[in-house]
């Protein structure tokens, strides 16, 4: 009965030891849900990913949004299954609106379900990003005007940013409030970087 008693003992105080280790160890972002919106074809790979990553490593859950929930593809071959459509995603359950890069990404320049979905973002003050073209989208749902803002540079990306008065800093990454803008895949891991600091700030935007 004693030795009945003794391995009962041992077992709630290793359950009670396990729950404090566990304490100890959350992770920064756990918590955090972010919605990542990509183009159903020609998405940048490294963009997606490198972030994606990055921020799961940090504690963060991911969506993926998109035109089409069956297996998207992007410009250097990588595939993955986006959770849930675009025209369904509810800002409210997310902390975060990512955009992501690539050829395909200008079907959301014009996009208005994607512009009011930010429009919606930048209402109830969430972190917002978009890197490379993606930016483009955000001038156009007109959350860049009198912002400084970075992007990939092409004459369009230049006339349209020029047209909706966006600061074009030609950085690689740029912080405006709790918008960030980045040019490129060579940005994604700073793009994601600046992504996490906002999350983590003082200032970070609340889930509800």
């Amino acid at each position: 009965m004693k030795k009945i008693c003794l391995v009962l003992l041992i077992a709630i105080a290793s359950t009670v030891c396990g729950d404090e280790e566990k304490g100890e160890t959350r992770l920064p972002l756990e918590g955090k849900n972010c919605l990542f919106v990509i183009a159903h074809r020609d998405f940048r790979d490294e963009e997606l990913l490198i972030p994606k990553n990055i921020l799961e490593e940090a504690g963060a859950t991911i969506t993926i949004a998109s035109t089409d929930t069956t297996s998207a593809k992007g410009m250097l071959g990588a595939t993955i299954k986006p959770d849930i459509f675009l025209k369904d995603a509810k800002i409210e359950n997310y902390v975060a609106i990512i955009l992501i890069g690539g050829i395909g990404s200008k079907d959301y320049w014009e996009s208005k379900v994607a512009h009011k979905l930010l429009k919606d973002a930048d209402e109830k003050d969430k972190v917002i990003g978009a890197i490379c073209l993606a930016p483009v989208t955000l001038a156009n749902a007109g959350l860049l005007k009198g912002k400084n803002a970075t992007c990939y540079e092409t004459k369009d990306t230049k006339k349209i940013f020029e047209k909706s008065g966006v600061k074009y800093t030609k950085n690689s990454v740029e912080v405006d409030g709790r918008i960030i803008t980045a040019n490129g895949p060579k940005a994604a891991k700073e793009f994601a970087k600046k992504i996490m600091g906002l999350l983590l700030s003082e200032d970070s935007p609340s889930e509800s």
